[in-house]
């Protein structure tokens, strides 16, 4: 599937800080199966990338400036990724809900044109076989999914839109409430206490579609709400584990189990904060929960130079406060939390990769069998180290595609 993999991979053992000091045949071993298991990432930012003027996505780049290209997924030997289609939240005015539409809209055909370009490396994908199916030809599969509700404008038919442009999950919500449903992150009073009426017809026509429902960022009533009304699995594409690090964007244990136990599966996320809290004492600290203060109370309302002023002091703060990230281990630690809450069968990956995600030995995709490395260091057989990669997305999304099939003879 990846004949080229390991050999390229083991160059790494002679690069600085990559495999230096790792168990050497412990390393083999886990290019070995990282080689031929089925890698599957659930969220990437990297369309906001390819917006920008002069961004190829079959060009190598450098992190943290990007973290995914096609180059990078090759020489990390990642076989499937989700391309996140993100819009922000805004007012709900007639304006906003269009700008979010055209904006979705774009993002999608920058997606579709860059698959087209580089037909020889990447293929679109849009059914769970799919995923092994590109694979196997040693090209990427690219699914999609639309981060944040927004864009459906409480237009229903819009669902069945984007699917047809090959949207696969939707992220209910983003960092605010929406039409949908309540955010875990909005500093406003909850909306709708959870799922909104509206909400509930999207989810029934999401699973009609065989379209995964997605509950990251979804506030914790907003969550069991959707376990009760979706009729097929979900997943958590890009979220970790709160008993772990306390944080509104991860999910409880109670969660966790609850989403185990109708047959979903959490993506764990690569992003610092909701991997390892914080130094609370630092400088970088304040600063950024000053500005997170802001975008959550004040950024909807913004107008474009104030909201790119706020991008800019976020930038400043990561260039002169440079903060020390966690490791593959912390992350690990989550797996190892979900598995021995509820087992190997409800857990993956989605890094979050070029929005946010990134660690100190994981910077970008092609550090991913640091990953499969510690995975094999803690006793993880090959056959969890397989669900893990991407069995256990596969899964949800086959019995998702199979929800559909059967919604469509009623």
């Amino acid at each position: 599937m990846k004949h080229l993999l390991l050999a390229a991979l083991c160059i790494l053992l002679w690069l600085p800080g990559k495999a230096t000091e790792k168990d050497q045949r412990l390393w083999k071993k886990a290019l070995r199966i990282h080689e031929r298991v089925l890698t599957i990432d659930t969220h990437c930012d990297t369309p906001m990338e390819m917006l920008k003027p002069g961004f190829n996505l079959g060009e190598q780049h450098e992190s943290p400036e990007s973290r995914v290209d096609l180059p990078r997924m090759k020489a990390g030997g990642l076989d499937v990724l989700f391309f996140a289609v993100y819009t922000d939240q805004r007012p709900r005015t007639a304006d906003n809900y269009r700008q979010s539409y055209q904006l979705a809209h774009q993002m999608l055909d920058s997606i579709h044109a860059a698959v087209i370009r580089h037909a020889d490396q990447a293929m679109l994908a849009s059914t769970a076989s799919h995923a092994g199916q590109i694979a196997q030809t040693g090209k990427r599969a690219i699914f999609i999914g639309l981060e944040n509700g927004f864009p459906l404008a409480q237009k229903l038919d819009r669902v069945q839109e984007f699917y047809s442009r090959g949207v696969r999950y939707i992220t209910l919500c983003h960092s605010f409430h929406n039409d949908i449903c309540d955010s875990s992150s909005d500093a406003a009073e909850p909306e709708h206490n959870g799922v909104s009426d509206f909400g509930r017809m999207v989810i029934h026509e999401m699973n009609r579609l065989g379209m995964m429902v997605d509950v990251s960022h979804l506030s914790d009533a907003s969550f069991f709400d959707v376990m009760n009304m979706s009729q097929a699995p979900v997943i958590a594409s890009h979220s970790s584990v709160r008993a772990i690090c306390k944080h509104d964007r991860n999910m409880s244990d109670e969660m966790i189990k609850k989403l185990a136990e109708e047959g979903g599966v959490i993506q764990i996320c690569l992003l610092d904060d909701y991997v390892k809290e914080p130094d609370t004492t630092t400088q970088r600290y304040a600063i950024q929960s000053q500005l997170m203060h802001t975008y959550r109370t004040e950024y909807h309302a913004m107008n474009k130079a104030e909201r790119a002023a706020l991008n800019q002091e976020w930038v400043d703060m990561q260039k002169n406060y440079p903060k020390q990230l966690p490791t593959v281990s912390d992350l690990v630690d989550h797996i190892d939390h979900v598995v021995n809450l509820v087992g190997a069968d409800y857990v993956g990956i989605g890094s979050d990769f070029d929005g946010g995600g990134g660690l100190a030995d994981c910077a970008d995709v092609s550090e991913f069998p640091n990953i499969t490395y510690e995975l094999l260091k803690r006793g993880y057989s090959k056959r969890d180290i397989q669900k893990i990669w991407g069995g256990n997305l596969i899964r949800v999304f086959r019995e998702v595609e199979r929800t559909a099939a059967k919604l469509s003879k009623n």
